[in-house]
């Protein structure tokens, strides 16, 4: 059973409901929930930033992923689910590499995610850091969509 469940959050829709069942499996099981933000500082590259304004930037990205993390654990307080929560930073690595990495450290025993289901070119274009959490992980993961009738 799992004891140990790892849930990657970043405030969408699909993120509030992979939360959602993250924390009906850790009820079941009475499980723990390490609720993890990943901020991918390569987004205000100081190419395109004038580094006058990145640190802000930088900060602002941070306080919003630490806002982000405090509302999942507000929800998972009050389903009386025992959690952890880490604000995670990555300059140029992509957010999948740091679940899997945490996942690993913590150690978990399951991840669980939103995902947008995106489909053909919206996903060629955007890309899909469940797809790659899915495919590096070494325990099993949970992706949920937003809309699972949709298509």
């Amino acid at each position: 059973m799992y004891k140990k469940i790892l849930v990657a959050v970043d405030g969408s829709a699909p993120s509030l409901r992979g939360l959602d069942e993250a924390i009906k499996v850790a009820k079941g099981a009475d499980a723990q929930l390490m609720l993890v933000h990943v901020v991918n500082e390569l987004v205000m590259a100081a190419d395109y930033v004038p580094s006058v304004y990145s640190e802000g930037i930088f900060q602002s990205l941070r306080e919003s992923g630490a806002t982000v993390l405090e509302q999942a654990a507000a929800i998972a307080r009050r389903a009386a689910v025992s959690i952890e929560q880490r604000l995670l930073e990555t300059v140029g690595g992509r957010a999948a590499d740091e679940i899997v990495k945490q996942a690993k450290e913590w150690p978990a025993d399951l991840i669980v995610m939103g995902t947008h289901g995106r489909r053909g070119l919206k996903r060629l274009v955007m890309g899909s850091d469940a797809e790659l959490v899915l495919r590096m992980s070494n325990v099993p993961v949970l992706l949920v969509r937003e809309n699972p009738e949709a298509s």
